[in-house]
């Protein structure tokens, strides 16, 4: 359900003329309150051991639950992205993360509490040490390193991380392919 049909009164001044005004906000006919839905912030980290295979998670929970993730969530109030991939690596796996960098970003749609929530993907990457202690924990049911030619992209639940990962996978064979050639 689109924000648009689950929203019928005005949250400034509780009126029911609270109309579609274009196609992305909603607007109030009594006082002229405009509601614009945007996407909400949210990150992922592609996080690879010293061997290069990359950390998957299994989620715990809707959407997608007992699909393959990769850690990250929401980005809090007053956070900045990267504040806020190092606090969800943190809460599902327990392990601590300075290194974490930016890569790309890719629009999402997330089901939330019978709600379509339009998402901003930003996701970064990193690395851990073969012999890092993670902990599965919050969002997570389980976290595993595979080696990323083992990696079925289809089995990752969220549209967006699954490109990501297909990304991922072409990015990391080209990779392959220049030092093979070198």
């Amino acid at each position: 359900m689109k924000f648009s049909e689950k929203f019928k009164f005005c949250p400034a001044c509780g009126s029911d003329k609270y109309i579609i005004h274009n196609v992305k906000s909603k607007r109030c006919d009594i006082c002229g309150f405009i509601y614009y839905q945007n996407p909400s912030a949210a990150t992922a980290a592609f996080i690879r051991n010293e061997d290069g295979d990359l950390l998957v998670c299994r989620r715990s929970h809707e959407p997608a639950k007992g699909t393959l993730d990769l850690p990250g969530g929401f980005i809090d109030y007053d956070e900045t992205a990267e504040e806020g991939i190092a606090r969800e690596v943190n809460e599902e796996l327990g392990i601590r993360m300075d290194n974490l960098r930016y890569v790309f970003s890719l629009p999402n749609d997330y089901l939330y509490s019978g709600l379509n929530v339009p998402t901003l993907d930003m996701f970064f990457e990193g690395k851990v040490a073969n012999n890092v202690e993670i902990q599965a924990a919050d969002d997570v049911e389980e976290c595993f390193f595979l080696p990323v030619r083992e990696i079925n992209p289809r089995l990752f639940g969220l549209n967006s991380v699954r490109k990501a990962v297909r990304m991922f996978i072409s990015e990391n064979e080209s990779r392959r392919k220049e030092t093979f050639l070198g």
